[in-house]
């Protein structure tokens, strides 16, 4: 959302010196620095809803357990604590235009979130923003707060949200493909190895199989997104909690814990969570895998669609736009070609998660917010890709039975199928002939008089050729 202001300004300062502020802005000094220090990308704070939700849940559960400590007085507290309720409600996300990449490990990002949340309780206390004497960003929004705890936790929470939407669009994809496995689980198809005819199969395993290598990421997305759940509230800038009362980071954590009403627990060594941001490379690994397998099924499918006449074109893909400026009648299959190129995208930001972590130097890594920038953007751009590929390929792919059924009466692969009945001696003669002349094993098997044509098509019947049978059938030859 664009933000409009009238022109008009107001005075803010730091250690670096003053500031022209829109008066109209929830944010403040701090944050017009990281506007003006980091022109960097087009990836904003904004575009992010998850990430200001996790940012709101920090400080709210640090306004909770500050407020319970005597730090922060009833009214700073209620104020603080609607101004969070209201960024959680959506409200204000207009006013985080920061950077998503940033240097300051986050620094930029939490005082985004401080002044926006000072300056909204200014105004609900009866005050105008820049009023910090009433409510401080850095004295009351980030009281026995540094940037090196607060900032990875509302990562934590913000992914950890993330994911749960992220499942529910991962679900609805492999229930489409496991539509298409009962809609063709009739339909009998070539199987095919290093793009080589195989034996036959039906194109509802086809489709059953890719439910099935989806369906096993779901488990792991969610025990990936599980160590989202602990945090290091309370670390202040390294981990020993300098800054922050006895108590506070117990009762911060509870506080979020209550909030969410997620199983937040408080880290175990919070020196050791503070630079530790491999929980981060643990959930981008899990998306690369996604990634590698969505990128296997769209080629399978832009492969079985090709053609429409001198390629397989055992399905038939929706069309969805003219396929060139030159060529009057061609379709691509442009769904499929742009899954694929969304799960580049993603694994190229795994490794930029994986080359970041590394980046950790002795209590911190100042690589964090790249980190959690590639994050977001691989599960954001992921699940836009799901909704994509479901709606306008998936769900309206149509199987050309007539052409998956001549390929295999065409292909020397049923020979396989037949071994067991005809012999290997009668297999290979019909595979050699078929070869030879160019003309397939079905015609040739019922030419030799080894078996009935009734015999062949129990032998080549669906129900048959999936899966391991015993058949009472003796060739004739």
């Amino acid at each position: 959302m664009a933000i409009h202001f009238s022109g008009k300004t107001r005075t803010e300062s730091d250690l670096i010196g003053e500031l022209q502020i829109p008066i109209e802005a929830l944010y403040g000094v701090q944050t017009q620095r990281g506007i003006e220090n980091f022109p960097i990308s087009k990836f904003k704070l904004s575009d992010y809803p998850t990430f200001i939700h996790g940012l709101a849940y920090t400080k709210l559960g640090a306004a909770e357990a500050n407020h319970s400590l005597g730090l922060l007085t009833d009214e700073q507290y209620t104020g603080i604590r609607k101004a969070c309720e209201e960024l959680l409600a959506g409200q204000h996300h207009e006013m985080f235009p920061v950077d998503m990449i940033q240097g300051g490990a986050g620094t930029t990002t939490n005082m985004n979130a401080n002044e926006v949340i000072a300056n909204r309780a200014l105004q609900i206390m009866g005050h105008q923003p820049g009023e910090y004497q009433y409510c401080s960003p850095n004295d009351h929004v980030n009281c026995a707060q540094s940037t090196n705890d607060a900032y990875p936790t509302a990562i934590h929470l913000g992914l950890y949200a993330t994911n749960k939407e992220f499942v529910k669009h991962f679900e609805q994809l492999i229930a489409a493909f496991e539509a298409k496995a009962i809609e063709f689980k009739d339909v009998l198809k070539m199987g095919r190895t290093q793009l080589e005819d195989a034996v036959p199969m039906t194109l509802g395993q086809t489709f059953g199989a890719f439910a099935s290598i989806l369906r096993d990421e779901v488990k792991h997305l969610n025990d990936a997104a599980e160590e989202f759940l602990t945090i290091n509230m309370g670390a202040t800038a390294i981990g020993t909690g300098i800054c922050a009362q006895p108590g506070y980071a117990e009762k911060c954590t509870a506080a979020i814990a209550q909030a969410t009403g997620w199983n937040v627990v408080l880290a175990a060594d919070l020196v050791a969570a503070t630079s530790d941001t491999s929980c981060m490379v643990g959930y981008s690994s899990v998306l690369r895998r996604i990634a590698t397998k969505m990128n296997k099924i769209c080629n399978d499918l832009r492969l079985l669609g090709s053609g429409p006449k001198c390629g397989l074109h055992e399905l038939e893909l929706p069309a969805r736009q003219p396929g060139s400026s030159i060529m009057p009648g061609k379709v691509n299959p442009v769904i499929p070609e742009v899954m694929n190129q969304i799960s580049y995208k993603v694994i190229g930001n795994d490794l930029c998660v994986a080359m970041c972590n590394e980046a950790a130097q002795m209590e911190l890594n100042m690589a964090e917010p790249t980190m959690a920038q590639c994050c977001f953007e691989s599960a954001e751009i992921m699940m836009n890709g799901f909704d994509v590929l479901r709606k306008f390929c998936i769900e309206g792919i149509k199987a050309d039975k007539t052409r998956c059924e001549n390929y295999i009466k065409g292909s020397i692969g049923i020979v396989t199928a037949l071994n067991p009945i005809i012999g290997y001696k009668n297999s290979t003669k019909i595979a050699k002939e078929a070869l030879a002349t160019g003309r397939g094993v079905y015609e040739l098997v019922l030419e030799h008089g080894i078996l009935t044509k009734e015999e062949l098509d129990t032998i080549l019947s669906p129900e048959n050729m999936i899966r391991p049978v015993k058949l009472d059938i003796k060739p004739r030859r």
